[in-house]
């Protein structure tokens, strides 16, 4: 006769639930230095966008909260003189249930940001608009390369603190 396993190793674990709480922009700053400076004609732009995340966790239970922290700076192809600059933190706060302690980390910074993404492209979207550009729709992150490399990078870093440590 087989035994069935016994403490509910049977058992599905339960599924993950995850809300939206609230999202607010935190900090934002756009600076139209091309205005600021005047303009000598037509300048084709060449933009570069910066992420970084944050997330920590919240004293209410299940609760976390997770900034996504960008950096947009348009400049000149030709002049590399910078056309405008808009930093913007904009954070989400989560509940967030049945998640593995192992997981919570790449949950946190790759899941949570994806949710949040499109409500701060259209923000960036409206600023650059508002501040006398095109809209500038940025593309689609992908937060799983975000993460890798953010862990590569560490590991790297700590290899490299190793090395000099034993040489």
């Amino acid at each position: 006769m087989a035994e069935t396993p016994q403490n509910g190793a049977n058992e599905a674990p339960a599924p993950v639930k995850m809300n939206v709480l609230a999202q607010f922009v935190r900090d934002l700053s756009f600076e139209n230095i091309l205005a600021q400076k005047g303009s000598a004609g037509e300048v084709q732009p060449d933009v570069q966008v910066q992420v970084n995340l944050d997330a920590k966790k919240r004293s209410t239970e299940h609760q976390y909260e997770v900034v996504m922290k960008l950096k947009v700076e348009s400049k000149g192809k030709d002049t590399d003189t910078t056309l405008f600059l808009l930093e913007m933190d904009y954070a989400g706060v989560f509940h967030i249930e049945n998640v593995p302690d192992e997981q919570m980390h790449p949950f946190l910074l790759i899941e949570c940001p994806r949710m949040i993404f499109p409500f701060a492209r259209r923000i960036i979207s409206d600023i650059t608009r508002d501040g006398g550009f095109p809209p500038l729709n940025l593309e689609m992150i992908d937060f799983v390369a975000l993460y890798r490399n953010e862990l590569a990078r560490r590991q790297q870093a700590a290899a490299s603190g190793e090395q000099k440590l034993d040489a």
